[in-house]
This record gives structure tokens, C-alpha cells and sequence, in this order.
């Protein structure tokens, strides 16, 4: 008897420090008659590229400091994956694996994978209310929204199918400019919308359960070889096809699609900041050290730029007739710090030290405090709340603007889709 050789498809399963769903990626892959190869972040490049295609697992890569996925972004094992992907090997990112391919560009993929697109903040609203802010678990209806051919993991669903898997992330509310998003949806890029279990596309909560623009839960690259996808169709039988897919877009060596974005990114426009007439600042300031400061320091240092980090948390208060009793007031609810652990200090502007001033465009967390300083504590002389982060970035090297440009060009203060900076001078 001849005995038939049968082909071993080796996914890599891309853990970083912090990842945690490598079980349920790995017994997924096995269902799609795959077999997975643990691959961390420090592993060798040959280890990477002996793999036939990759699945960025969800978890907390880096702890989300900064912002979720932007640190696992910069490391350079995603320099590794991007040639693979390019070489068309399949790319899966899941969760916080989505997060990290929106932040490293590859999705969606316009020139020189510029970050074009955000993940941000859950966004829960109800009747103009925040009802939640921050992780969210659930269960969501996802409609497909592409032709099965369309992509290398949808390739065993029907246009329009649903699938029902879950759900369980803080920062996975796409954000998208109008126009790349119309281009998106042209090159069947909008791979699954979320819905109702009758199919409708309704875009309010609980419907759409993070407030994602066009309801969108997964978003692919123009080629359709790589796909973010912040649902978790790895921990349930429901969600299998899209791993037989992948399997079948490997063994059948289907070459990935020609085409490009158009899109490209508007030039970062960083204002001075200037704070309204009449309002309060507070700048927070930790007793105990700032893993979060030290760990974006550290990144930064591992391509090659050598700066100190720190960062405070900065509110500017607006209140109705600037007294100081409701100052104090607000500071005794303990909703702005924890004075256990955190206080009021100043901003520090030393030599060599830019100072930047990051905000979300649209801050779920300070819109919940807000409400609460005004519903829960009666304080109702508060007329407006903003929270942000000062970064304090001092700069060894003598060329400090080119530095500095070079810091912001990564991204890893602030994503510009979702974020607004100033320079405190």
C-alpha cells in the first residue's frame, strides 16, 4: 500500500507578554485540521517564517499600556510578519491581535501601512447616558458582509450569513474616516457587521454593542489575506469556518488579490494647547511608579530612541462660578484621583523636555464621571469635564525636533483617528 503523505498546516500562534487566549486559538486550529505552532514574541525568525500562516491571539499584549496593541505593534517580530504577509501567507489578528494589526498598519493596508484606522474606547449609550464604559462581555450577531471569495477566512461562509460568537474587549470601537471607510466598503474590505439576530443592522446599543462605525466587527486588507477581528469566533464551534477557510486558502494556494487604497493620511496638525478662560486644572501625579510611562520609555528604546518618559493625568474643570468649595467638593468624591495613591502636582517643564498633551476626541470614561459628579454627587455648579495625559518626554539627542517627530510618527502617545494632541509649552 501506498501510504499518502498528508500536508501539516503550521499556523503560528503570535503570543506577546500579556497575551492569554493561546488555548482556545490553539484547539480552533486544530478543528481546521491544522496543527499550532507556539511562536512568542522573542522567537527566532526562522521559528516565524517556517509557519504557513498566523493568528495574533487576543489577550492584553503589554498590559494595553498606552493604548491597546500599539506597544506589540512596534516590536519587531511584526516587521517579520508583515514580509510574510506580503509573501501572501494568511494573517489572523484576534481582539487585542486585531488591535495590534490596526496599530502596525497592516489593516487596512493603505502605502507604507500608515495607521489609517482606530480602535478605541467601547462606546455604550442609551437615551444620551453612558450605560457602561470600559471591558464588556457579551455575545454578538455578526453578519457577513462580503462575498465568500472576498477574504481568506471567509471563504466557507455565504454572503449575508450570521455567526454568533462572543464578545469581550475595552478598546474595540472602530473608527474610520469617511472616505477610506467608503473605499472599504467598495473593495469588500467591511468584512463582518454587527446585527440583531433577524439580520438588521441597527446602530445603537445593545445592537451594536461598542459603537463602532458602520457597525464594523472585522475589517480586512485590500489583498484579503489579513483580517482584524475583535469578536472571539476561536472559543466557539460557531465560529470554526472561518478557520476551515484559512485551511483550504493555504492548501489550495490561492494567490491573494491585486489592488490598493487610495487613502492616505492628512498630515498631523499638533496645536498648542491653550485652556479655556475661567477653568480648572488638575495635574495627577502617582506615588507609586508608572509601569505604564516606564513600558511606552522602553519601547521606545528598542527602536533605537533614547528619551525619559513620564506622564501625568490632566482635567481641566469647568465650574459655574469657579468657586473654590466646588472644587473641593469634586475632590472629595475621589472620582478624579485616588489620593491614596495618587495628588495634584504641576506640569513638568524642564530642559530638553517636550511636553504633550493627549486627549480622546470622544471620552466615554470622563463623559461617565461627568455624569456621575453631577447625578450621584449633586454637584451641579460642574458645567464641563476634560481628562487627558501629559507626556513629558525629555530628549537626550541634540536634533530634539527631529526626535520628536520621529516619536510621534509611531503612533505609540496617540492614535490621531481617535486622539487629539497639544504642546504645552
Amino acid at each position: 500500500l501506498r501510504l499518502l503523505k498528508i500536508m501539516t498546516i503550521n499556523i503560528g500562534v503570535i503570543q506577546f507578554p500579556g497575551s492569554n487566549t493561546e488555548r482556545e486559538t490553539g484547539l480552533a486550529i486544530k478543528r481546521g485540521h491544522m496543527n499550532p505552532v507556539e511562536i512568542l514574541w522573542n522567537s527566532d525568525t526562522d521559528s516565524v517564517t517556517n509557519c504557513d500562516g498566523y493568528i495574533i491571539t487576543g489577550g492584553f499584549s503589554f498590559e494595553d499600556r498606552s493604548r491597546a496593541g500599539v506597544i506589540a505593534s512596534l516590536d519587531p517580530i511584526m516587521e517579520t510578519i508583515k514580509k510574510e504577509a506580503e509573501n501572501g501567507k494568511p494573517v489572523f489578528g484576534i481582539c487585542n491581535g486585531a488591535q495590534i494589526l490596526v496599530e502596525s498598519g497592516l489593516i487596512p493596508g493603505i502605502k507604507n501601512n500608515q495607521t489609517s484606522i482606530a480602535l478605541t474606547d467601547n462606546k455604550r449609550m442609551q437615551d444620551g447616558h453612558v450605560v457602561g464604559t470600559g471591558y464588556y462581555n457579551t455575545w454578538a450577531h455578526l453578519k457577513t458582509s462580503v462575498p465568500p471569495e472576498s477574504t481568506a477566512f471567509t471563504r466557507h461562509l455565504e454572503h449575508e450569513e450570521i455567526i454568533h460568537v462572543p464578545f469581550a474587549h475595552a478598546e474595540g470601537r472602530f473608527i474610520i474616516p469617511e472616505d477610506l471607510l467608503n473605499e472599504l466598503i467598495k473593495n469588500n474590505q467591511t468584512v463582518f457587521r454587527y446585527c440583531n439576530d433577524d439580520g438588521e443592522i441597527l446602530s445603537q446599543f445593545p445592537t451594536n454593542p461598542n459603537g463602532s462605525d458602520y457597525n464594523l466587527a472585522a475589517v480586512s486588507n485590500s489583498a484579503g489575506n489579513i483580517l482584524a477581528m475583535m469578536p472571539h469566533p476561536e472559543r466557539t464551534n460557531l465560529g470554526d469556518k472561518l478557520f476551515s477557510s484559512m485551511r483550504e486558502f493555504i492548501k489550495q494556494k490561492v494567490p491573494i488579490k491585486n489592488g490598493s487604497l487610495s487613502y492616505s493620511t492628512p498630515k498631523r496638525n499638533i496645536k498648542n494647547y491653550i485652556p479655556e478662560r475661567h477653568v480648572s486644572e488638575w495635574v495627577v501625579d502617582m506615588v507609586i511608579t508608572d509601569n505604564e510611562a516606564e513600558t511606552v520609555q522602553n519601547a521606545l528604546r528598542r527602536i533605537g530612541i533614547d528619551v525619559t518618559i513620564q506622564r501625568q493625568q490632566h482635567w481641566e474643570i469647568s465650574i459655574s462660578d469657579n468657586s473654590s468649595a466646588a472644587l473641593k467638593k469634586i475632590e472629595d468624591t475621589g472620582e478624579l484621583f485616588n489620593s491614596n495613591k495618587e495628588y495634584i502636582s504641576s506640569i513638568k517643564t524642564n530642559e530638553n523636555t517636550a511636553c504633550l498633551l493627549v486627549r480622546q476626541k470622544e471620552d466615554m470614561f470622563c463623559q461617565s464621571k461627568f455624569e456621575s459628579l453631577r447625578e450621584r454627587f449633586s454637584i451641579k455648579e460642574l458645567i464641563q469635564l476634560k481628562r487627558g495625559i501629559v507626556w513629558n518626554i525629555k530628549i537626550k539627542n541634540t536634533n530634539f525636533q527631529p526626535v520628536l517627530d520621529k516619536i510621534i510618527d509611531t503612533n505609540i502617545l496617540f492614535n490621531p483617528l481617535s486622539h487629539e494632541c497639544f504642546r504645552i509649552s
